[in-house]
């Protein structure tokens, strides 16, 4: 396992010194001395995650540090990433999921640790949107924290709720645009409607928040990132941050109320059957149950979204859904966490998934991350090895650095169309004209029951242009075409054998269904080995992939294939397998 931290430039480091220098003179500062109103706790921690922090087991960022008895802050921290999540606080939700003596102890010792160590404006906890993350915790779940502490520690403890305060009034502006400026802005409007004393940060905070909403939630309620998970994210911040106002006896500002709205619909349509996220662009399925609870919490109960939702496809029908990435890659800085995974499938039946894609690698270090993004790593068709959009390594302001995508598809398009028997999808894009002179066009057609998904990949020369370089590059390869795969990444718990003398691969799911898996033509069929990349494992999970590969000799290339449920399979099965939710042995 690799993990790589690229070295901070100048301007990240003038950044991080006005960050400190901003974090200890909040730490001067008047500290805030009480609640004005009792705070409820509204961030969701995993039972089995708390467990295994009072057992001593460490898991941030892809890296497990067992140390029994330790107080997190006397760590070795492994890499920045590790040291990041311990400071955002997020495991606070999980002991407090556990909610007994001894999960609430760890939760007050370690955080009283924190602030011992760290409240003056110390350590790397001190940036907007960790400081915002932070804030919003210890605000959440200040009941459990405070129950039992005498009157010092309950000063210590609103002193660094004030002083983190001042600082996020002072420094939210520098958090990068999108979810960590959310970050910071929801923990400071926390703050400002909590904490007696600090009133005069609301007003500004929420026009800063709605000014962002303005920004960056599209009149669909899409994100540039086209990132669900990260969609997800900001939802609930938003929502937390109207009930909040609500709670004070505020109402919520207009364009905060609206982009709520607006983005309701589009994470039901990027809802899988199971309850997760599709996962595109840098984005995981997200915990489970976390997007119904922030649906149910919004309120919103939107009409079927039509068309596409942040530019992926929805095909529903019985108990299956397909998801797919029918859109352009995000373009510029929105890109640096993007996949090129353009005409991507996810494919699920009930609560199990199917086909994937491998997901995001940042937790697994920089190689992982990268092979992540590359087209290979989805459930699509690819040319001669190539993605449909290349990495490159640019500025993005504020001195920072990283890998936006470029030569990304300039044409990306998607139809819809229905009739008795089948939801269809027609969709194409010309990632591989530049090189190659082809272009893909996919057709989704999934039956009306659920029971069968029918595909077709087409590669094409599409005009004179198109075919004059489309035959240079058969002339380079000597007439023995050009090179193409068609990838179908499957879930770790799909059981997966190659069925009918290697025509066919048939798929067990853990609800007792069986698919089947078959293609049309000559190209050649295997079945070889993936991975599955999820964040909150030790390393990547081993699985297999469906691979259909060829040549493509002519003009015009059709490859036909089909998932469909075997005939013996019911239509509804009763699926009571639980899964497993411990990730620590990662067999």
């Amino acid at each position: 396992m690799e993990h790589t931290e690229g070295k901070p430039t100048w301007q990240e480091q003038r950044t991080r010194f006005l960050n400190r220098v901003a974090a200890r003179r909040a730490a001067r500062a008047r500290p805030a001395t009480a609640f004005l109103s009792q705070p409820e706790p509204r961030t969701i921690g995993t039972f089995s995650k708390g467990r295994q922090l009072l057992a001593g087991n460490f898991l941030f960022a892809g890296f497990l540090v067992e140390a029994p008895d330790s107080s997190p802050w006397d760590i070795r921290m492994p890499a920045p990433r590790f040291e990041e999540d311990l400071h955002g606080f997020r495991w606070l939700d999980d002991l407090a999921a556990v909610g007994d003596l001894p999960s609430r102890r760890a939760a007050q010792s370690w955080t009283w640790d924190w602030i011992a160590r760290y409240g003056r404006g110390r350590g790397a906890g001190w940036t907007p949107d960790l400081t915002g993350r932070r804030v919003i915790r210890w605000i959440n779940h200040a009941i459990f924290l405070l129950r039992g502490q005498d009157a010092d520690a309950s000063r210590a403890f609103f002193a660094a709720l004030g002083a983190q305060t001042i600082f996020l009034s002072r420094r939210w502006h520098v958090a990068a645009s999108g979810l960590p400026r959310f970050e910071a802005l929801t923990g400071l409007i926390y703050a400002g409607l909590s904490l007696a004393g600090q009133e005069t940060h609301v007003a500004p905070a929420v026009k800063a928040l709605c000014k962002e909403c303005n920004a960056l939630i599209d009149k669909s309620g899409g994100l540039p990132t086209r990132n669900p998970e990260e969609l997800l994210e900001v939802f609930t911040l938003l929502i937390w941050t109207a009930q909040a106002l609500i709670d004070s006896g505020r109402h919520p500002d207009a364009p905060l109320e609206a982009a709520i709205v607006r983005m309701a619909p589009t994470l039901r349509a990027l809802r899988h059957s199971d309850g997760s996220l599709a996962r595109f662009h840098g984005g995981g399925r997200g915990m489970e149950g976390r997007l119904d609870h922030a649906l149910a919490a919004s309120g919103i109960r939107p009409e079927p979204h039509e068309g596409l939702a942040m530019g992926f496809a929805r095909m529903a029908a019985g108990r299956t859904t397909v998801l797919v990435d029918a859109a352009a890659p995000p373009t510029g800085e929105a890109s640096v966490n993007a996949h090129a995974s353009t005409l991507a499938f996810e494919l699920t039946s009930g609560r199990r998934p199917i086909v994937v894609n491998c997901g995001p690698g940042a937790t697994f270090g920089e190689t992982w991350r990268r092979a992540g993004r590359a087209t290979p790593s989805h459930s699509t068709l690819g040319v001669d090895g190539l993605s449909s959009s290349r990495l490159g390594v640019v500025g993005l302001g504020r001195g920072r650095r990283g890998e936006i995508l470029h030569d990304l598809p300039s044409e990306v398009r998607a139809q819809f169309s229905a009739n008795a028997h089948l939801v269809h999808l027609l969709a194409g894009h010309d990632g591989y004209v530049a090189t190659h002179g082809l272009t893909h066009v996919r057709q989704l057609g999934l039956a009306r029951d659920g029971r069968a998904l029918e595909g077709e990949d087409t590669l094409g020369a599409l005009n004179e242009a198109d075919r004059a370089r489309f035959e240079r590059q058969l002339t380079a390869t000597q007439l023995q075409g050009v090179s193409f795969t068609i990838r179908f990444h499957l879930h770790p718990d799909v059981d997966a054998t190659l069925d009918m003398g290697g025509y066919a691969v048939s798929l067990g799911l853990k609800s007792g269904e069986i698919w089947v898996f078959r293609h049309e033509g000559s190209s050649r069929l295997s079945l070889e080995p993936s991975v599955y990349l999820e964040a909150g494992r030790l390393k990547p999970r081993a699985t297999k992939q469906i691979v259909i590969s060829g040549r493509v000799v002519d003009a015009a290339c059709q490859i036909n294939w089909t998932f469909a449920k075997a005939q013996d399979t019911p239509q509804a099965i009763r699926d009571i397998v639980r899964d497993d939710d411990e990730h620590l042995s990662d067999d």
